[in-house]
């Protein structure tokens, strides 16, 4: 018989070696019954109330493969604490011939077993559900004590033995510094560039945009201590004055569209992929502002900034909608998406040279036992060849082993899954950003663009597309300056 291990660790009060201690009980019950553990599949500081769990669904679905016929678990909360969960997934187990055993509980085979199995499951179900309720009882007593409910003090704060909200008085100063200074007329990024020049740190780190917008939006430091529901002012000693507090949020309800312009780059989508037709160097997104201040957004060769190249610039928005849209009439073709998933199963079955390795070593291994065989048939036998006989069993069973684990490491999706993840690129939603990047990073590998014209080279049989610029009334859209 041939196990793996699933164990489990929550974030609540365990460490790793909760890990160490599943695992030796788990193998003590394999040796102790002559099965053979194959692997492990481990999850760190998730809980079992849930099945995300990406090493448990891992495991669930390397059970179809046959590699193994038994899950081993330390005790049965470690599979779930969910009654639903575990009949379920055991019922998948099940179809697999795969069965659950517990290392520390002792489950008879028969209707007492499955009683006693039921029984358990409820009781951890039981001890979640509680656990859960008395976390939220101590957190809520907390927060009407106003002490901190395990979350690290912001910079300008320390949190005393008391678990209350304290004043640092030597990083203090750098949070009045900060907001005097927005509030003064300073750039969120020039902040932080004098942050980064003076050599102030958060945590062993520098400040980045992201950090000083959120101080300059953290309430904390008007003294306010709010958790869930609970809203408490004046809770603690405050490091900012409401007066300042509330001029700086008026002055970034002003400039509401900064964290948008600062993350331009982040927002190009077509970064890394876009290239100059005339000299073939990369082209990035640039913010140029009008004579009317108004910010306009485009790609630039990166030559033709050095004024190395003729290059015309394009505006951002309408080369990105008409490279999306040359995606999507692509991959409304059913045969594409069809051959797509034929390419990818067929990639995944490309033998990488550790399994061409393991089987070349079985294939002679086997070779050497055949030989051995017919020897031995026609009589010649001693200690010798028994000695022999075992050492070439233990070396088949060994590399037998290695390309089980093998196989669970570099599990083959199905044909199926591939099929329904890509005609679900059909259903992303083109007015969300991360959305429109999956899908040009998905299947763009190339775009080269001309004055005229681009040629966009897919990730499907290098096909490639022209695109003409002139059949899209572009007059208005492209120039040699920023629009």
């Amino acid at each position: 018989m041939k196990a793996v291990i699933y164990a489990r660790y929550s974030s609540d009060n365990q460490r790793e070696e909760s890990i160490e201690g599943q695992l030796r009980e788990n193998k003590a019950l394999a040796e102790k019954n002559g099965i053979e553990i194959i692997g492990t599949y481990i999850d760190r500081a998730l809980s079992a109330k849930t099945d995300n769990r990406p090493e448990f669904q891992k495991m669930i679905k390397d059970s179809s493969k046959g590699l193994f016929d038994i899950v081993i678990v330390w005790k049965l909360d470690r599979f779930a604490r969910n009654r639903y969960d575990s009949a379920f997934y055991k019922a998948t187990l099940k179809k697999n011939n795969v069965k659950v055993m517990s290392a520390t509980e002792n489950i008879s085979e028969g209707a007492d077993g499955i009683l006693l199995e039921a029984i358990l499951e409820g009781f951890a179900e039981y001890y979640s559900v509680e656990l859960a309720e008395k976390i939220k009882r101590g957190m809520t007593e907390n927060a009407l004590k106003l002490r901190s409910n395990g979350v690290r003090a912001p910079i300008g704060y320390y949190i005393d033995d008391e678990k209350h909200f304290q004043i640092d008085e030597n990083n203090a100063p750098i949070i009045k510094d900060i907001f005097t200074l927005y509030n003064d007329g300073k750039k969120i990024t020039e902040i932080v560039e004098l942050m980064k020049s003076r050599g102030v740190k958060n945590q062993g780190n520098f400040m980045n945009y992201n950090a000083i917008f959120r101080i300059l939006t953290n309430r904390k430091y008007i003294g306010e201590y709010k958790f869930g529901e609970i809203v408490v002012p004046n809770a603690f000693p405050a490091i900012i004055d409401e007066g300042l507090f509330n001029a700086v949020q008026d002055r970034m309800k002003r400039n509401k569209k900064a964290p948008a312009m600062h993350r331009s780059e982040d927002d190009y989508l077509l970064t890394t992929h876009l290239f100059c037709g005339k000299c073939g160097a990369m082209m990035t997104g640039e913010i140029g502002t009008s004579h009317t201040e108004t910010k306009y957004r485009y790609y630039k060769c990166n030559q033709a900034k050095k004024k190395k190249c003729d290059k015309k610039t394009v505006r951002k928005e309408w080369l990105e909608n008409l490279v999306i849209d040359t995606i999507l009439e692509l991959i409304t073709d059913d045969s594409v998406i069809e051959e797509l998933a034929e390419r990818v199963y067929r990639f995944q079955d490309l033998e990488s040279a550790e399994s061409i390795l393991l089987k070349t070593q079985l294939e002679e291994v086997e070779k050497k036992l055949n030989n051995l065989a017919e020897a031995m048939a026609q009589g010649i036998f001693s200690a010798t060849t028994k000695k022999l006989l075992d050492d070439l069993e233990a070396q088949k069973k060994a590399i037998e082993t290695d390309i089980i684990q093998y196989q669970i490491r570099n599990p083959i999706v199905p044909k199926e899954q591939l099929l329904f993840a890509l005609y679900n690129y059909r259903k992303l939603d083109m007015s969300v950003q991360s959305d429109r990047q999956k899908l040009i990073d998905s299947f763009v590998n190339s775009i080269y663009l001309y004055d005229d014209h681009f040629i966009i080279t897919f990730n499907y049989k290098s096909t490639s597309k022209k695109v003409s610029l002139k059949e899209i009334n572009s007059s208005s859209l492209t120039s040699s300056t920023p629009p």
